[in-house]
């Protein structure tokens, strides 16, 4: 009896520790949390779902036995490493070049007629206009080519002077003499002062002539714009002219002028920074965009002392003789001027990014990249000049551009 008793509470006890050890099991795995990461960034772990606060992606439920393993298979160092190392390390760097580089200034500018070679067409007496041969800006004439037709008193009376010297007192060659010239210096040709004297009458009008070939274009309408803007809007280039029939004109003023477009010059936009390296005299390459295979190989000639109105440029002329080019006026162009050496830092021009009047370079710092301020001064075709911000240690991506378009690379400083 005491037997049975003695293994009956054996049993007992068996029982009771086991349930003891069972409800201990469940009790420990009741109090693992569930934990939440990014499977593009594991190092963001969460106790509760969400997102990722880098890339926005949806956190997953996090696998306690694949963490394990990697636990075992991956140094805990790598692990606190950012994801996007491998891809940071990629990104080729560079540093300052201290050394001596040849300069190659640049600079747009356009075609533009040469005022120089401006002829002009000017009334020798006052009168009325009674009638005009040409009929728009920019019309091509021709030398000796009829312009305009003016009626004058003045000249009228001259004309009918002569007409009776030569009748009443033909002997008379000092009068006579006399009379031809003023007619000569009112305008009147010779042809016209033989026709008057074969005839016997008087013109009412005199013809006005073009001692010029070219495009004709009326002094009211204004002068050509410059190179930038010169001949941009062709329906105002080419309107009416503003000079009308029955309009009246004063003895000696110049009612239309007349350009040469084979005499032309070349208007070259120069920014402040760029004006110490260039000189009068100084060899210049250009190119033109209509023709870019025709290489015109110029100096510069003259150096405006001002800048341009509502601009920060200052104006460069070229001269060349454009009857070898024939090049359009107002066609657009780009010139490049050969300048010294010059000892300086450089970093490739890819480097920088402009930001309006900032420019940036993206300097290595502890795995990332940050965006640093720097000054440069003068660009060759392939460097750019550091004149601070940038000391002889820094490494910096060689493409900023490339940094901005993948900018998860980049570390921001709030």
């Amino acid at each position: 009896m005491n037997l049975k008793i003695i293994i009956l509470l054996l049993s007992l006890s068996v029982f009771f520790v086991a349930c003891k050890n069972e409800a201990d099991k469940h009790k420990g795995h009741t109090e693992i949390k569930e934990s939440y990461t990014c499977p593009m960034h594991p190092q963001i772990i969460k106790d509760a779902p969400g997102n990722c606060p880098i890339c926005g992606m949806k956190l997953v439920p996090k696998e306690d036995g694949k963490e394990k393993q990697a636990i075992k298979d991956t140094a805990l160092s790598a692990l606190l490493k950012p994801t996007n190392e491998f891809a940071i390390s990629s990104i080729p760097t560079v540093k300052t070049i201290h050394k001596y580089l040849p300069l190659t200034l640049k600079a747009l500018g356009a075609v533009s007629y040469d005022t120089r070679q401006m002829g002009s067409v000017s009334a020798n007496i006052s009168g009325r206009i009674e009638k005009l041969y040409v009929r728009s800006r920019y019309q091509q004439v021709k030398k000796g080519q009829r312009i305009m037709d003016i009626y004058s008193p003045e000249i009228l009376t001259a004309q009918e002077n002569l007409l009776m010297v030569l009748r009443n007192d033909p002997s008379n060659e000092m009068m006579i003499s006399s009379a031809k010239q003023k007619l000569l210096l009112l305008g009147m040709s010779g042809q016209q002062l033989q026709e008057v004297i074969k005839k016997g009458k008087p013109d009412f009008s005199i013809s006005v002539f073009s001692n010029y070939n070219g495009y004709i274009k009326d002094v009211q309408g204004g002068m050509p714009r410059e190179a930038t803007s010169a001949m941009s809007n062709v329906s105002q280039q080419t309107a009416e002219l503003s000079v009308k029939e029955g309009m009246y004109v004063q003895k000696g003023q110049t009612v239309f002028n007349v350009y040469d477009p084979s005499k032309a010059w070349v208007v070259l936009n120069i920014y402040p920074q760029d004006m110490k390296l260039i000189k009068v005299g100084q060899r210049v390459n250009i190119v033109p965009d209509v023709a870019k295979s025709k290489m015109i190989e110029g100096k510069i000639n003259f150096i405006e002392p001002f800048y341009q109105n509502g601009t920060k440029t200052v104006t460069v002329r070229v001269y060349f003789n454009n009857a070898q080019y024939k090049l359009p006026i107002g066609s657009q162009v780009e010139a490049s001027f050969a300048s010294e050496m010059k000892l300086a830092d450089w970093i490739p021009s890819t480097s920088v990014l402009s930001l309006g009047l900032d420019k940036i370079v993206f300097v290595k710092h502890e795995g990332t990249f940050e965006a640093k301020k720097i000054q440069i001064g003068i660009a060759n075709d392939q460097m750019v000049e550091i004149i601070s911000g940038l000391d002889g240690n820094d490494q910096i991506a060689e493409n900023a551009q490339y940094l901005m378009d993948s900018e998860s690379f980049i570390k921001v400083n709030n």
